[in-house]
């Protein structure tokens, strides 16, 4: 076994997060953990080929030099192939730029929403957003 074959280099891998807006993150990883819709996963270098949805939740990459990154997401589709992984992510806020006073304005909004049941409100899209803004507000770190 050669020296290199342990290093932290050939831990990597190749990892793309997209949503329909923007490009979030594009780089080499150590390793990428997001909500799967039936459990949370975890990706490492070399790890088995899959495609996977995910549901809200937190998403935490860890870099080439080990720092962690935390991101809050409101779902999407992950495919892991080789040491490439790519999540199309519906929505995804890295912790530090979460708009706390929106997440909250929202929670609110959904709220108020499901507490009146009028006629005409979509239940299902009012629940959603709920779950969003209360997602936005825990990875924020404010209850």
């Amino acid at each position: 076994m050669t020296e290199s074959s342990g290093s932290v280099e050939s831990k990597l891998f190749n990892l793309q997060i997209v949503t329909p807006q923007k490009s979030a993150f594009s780089g080499e990883v150590e390793s990428f953990s997001a909500p799967g819709t039936v459990g949370g996963f975890q990706v490492l270098h070399d790890h088995a080929p899959f495609l996977t949805t995910v549901s809200i939740g937190e998403v935490k990459v860890r870099d080439e030099v080990g720092e962690e990154a935390v991101y809050s997401t409101s779902g999407g589709f992950v495919e892991v192939s080789g040491n490439n992984v790519t999540f199309l992510a519906d929505s995804i806020e890295k912790k530090e730029e979460i708009d706390v006073e929106r997440a909250k304005s929202a929670k609110l909004r959904a709220e108020e929403r499901l507490m009146k049941k009028e006629e005409g409100i979509n239940i299902a899209r009012a629940t959603a957003s709920l779950a969003r803004a209360i997602n936005r507000l825990r990875i924020a770190d404010i209850q």
